[in-house]
């Protein structure tokens, strides 16, 4: 078994205006991952569910990383339930879309012949990553109004059928009623039947739009663990300019002792393991994924130089 530790995401402005994770003189986008790459064997691309992600960048990240670099990429936000505004489209397909008066689409909106297209080059993007052997999971976060009803199973499980044989989709739900008690066991026996990689999340308790942590795997080929940090205070805030002023929480050791110890546990079911720290405001995830490193011990790999 194998452990990756990585953050999400390697160039919030707030880690990059923080200074303290990133060397002087690395300005430059190539220079930023590659020392990124030089200290972590992981990373989450969350650019891709703002808008379609770049085959080009894909190539390009491929060339800057070491050969057993993995990327998680995260899906496209309509695709997993969520509003999406219009510019968030590609230029080339906005005037296609619908003209029902409405700022925001969703996927129900979208016509299927706009749908198919999306997923064509939302595929075809990410595809230099797989081909080399760099994409570990197309990470599926689905907005907190899809439940566990009828619709929600639906949806999921439409999603899983536009990936190709062999892409691994992670799911990740915000709506509780998927692992509440009575929903629990389905929902897991729905991620192994439908051979969904089931997403451990640690983040602040108490609304609907959180899930409690399920430490559970659903096959033996990867666990996905995603570290929110606890902030209650700003899990829901309004008005935020970007996602570092929602995740800003700093683990202490103690937490990070008491991780370490449930991701062990897992690690054993599976042949590898992905630690994915989200709490991205300046360079908080980078230090808390630095200090989980050296409590995993041995079986953590690492890019460090």
């Amino acid at each position: 078994m194998s452990i990756l530790v990585g953050t999400a995401s390697w160039t919030d402005p707030t880690l990059i205006k923080s200074k303290r994770f990133y060397p002087s003189g690395c300005n430059s986008a190539e220079a930023r991952l590659r020392f990124y790459a030089s200290q972590f064997p992981i990373v989450e691309v969350d650019s891709s569910y703002y808008s379609m992600p770049n085959g080009s960048n894909s190539v390009l990240w491929v060339e800057r990383t070491p050969p057993h670099f993995v990327f998680n990429i995260k899906a496209f936000r309509l695709f997993t339930g969520h509003q999406t505004p219009r510019d968030m489209f590609p230029k080339d397909m906005q005037a296609a879309l619908p003209q029902n008066g409405k700022a925001n689409l969703y996927y129900k909106d979208i016509p299927d012949a706009i749908r198919d297209e999306l997923w064509r080059r939302y595929l075809e993007a990410i595809a230099p990553l797989h081909d080399a052997g760099k994409l570990g999971a197309v990470h599926f976060q689905f907005a907190p109004w899809v439940t566990s009803g009828p619709d929600g199973h639906t949806h999921v499980a439409h999603c899983a059928d536009r990936l190709p044989p062999g892409y691994r989709m992670a799911v990740e739900f915000r709506n509780r009623s998927w692992f509440d008690e009575a929903h629990t066991e389905s929902t897991l026996a729905f991620e192994r039947e439908r051979g969904l990689v089931h997403v451990v999340v640690d983040e602040p308790q108490g609304g609907a739009n959180t899930i409690p942590a399920v430490w559970e795997v659903t096959g033996d080929d990867l666990a996905l663990v995603r570290l929110h940090g606890r902030n209650h205070e700003t899990w829901n805030i309004k008005g935020a300019t970007a996602s570092s002023e929602r995740f800003n929480y700093d683990y202490n050791d103690d937490e990070l002792a008491g991780l370490a110890e449930e991701i062990r546990k897992i690690a054993a079911y599976v042949a590898q393991t992905h630690v994915l720290f989200n709490n991205n405001y300046e360079d908080q995830g980078q230090r808390n994924a630095r200090t989980l490193m050296s409590l995993l011990g041995g079986t953590v790999v690492s890019n460090a130089v």
